[in-house]
């Protein structure tokens, strides 16, 4: 309740505070790349570089996740395995050493 709660009042922060930067920056820029040149609002260029950052992001933590994935489906073999050693050794008859 109180994490959705938090939620709402960040997302509500954040788009004041996004609101509020556009309106208090309303100048332009000027975008000179390789493969392309223009003029465009510098909150338009700046969550266009926020944008980029967090797909950037993303790309850099696939090779951590699948990392994790394919760890997480390793020791659940293992695991699988073990269970199966316990419960065949649970099934054997004891030996007494008379």
């Amino acid at each position: 309740m109180f994490k959705r709660i938090g939620l709402i009042v960040l997302i509500l922060v954040l788009f004041v505070a996004m609101f509020t930067f556009t309106a208090l920056n309303t100048g332009e820029i000027r975008l000179d790349l390789a493969f392309f040149e223009g003029t465009y609002p510098i909150s338009v260029a700046l969550a266009a570089t926020f944008v980029l950052g967090v797909i950037f992001g993303m790309l850099c933590m696939t090779a951590f996740v699948f990392r994790l994935i394919n760890e997480r489906r390793l020791l659940r073999r293992s695991l699988r395995m073990s269970e199966s050693e316990v419960s065949s050794l649970r099934s054997l008859p004891l030996s007494d050493a008379d």
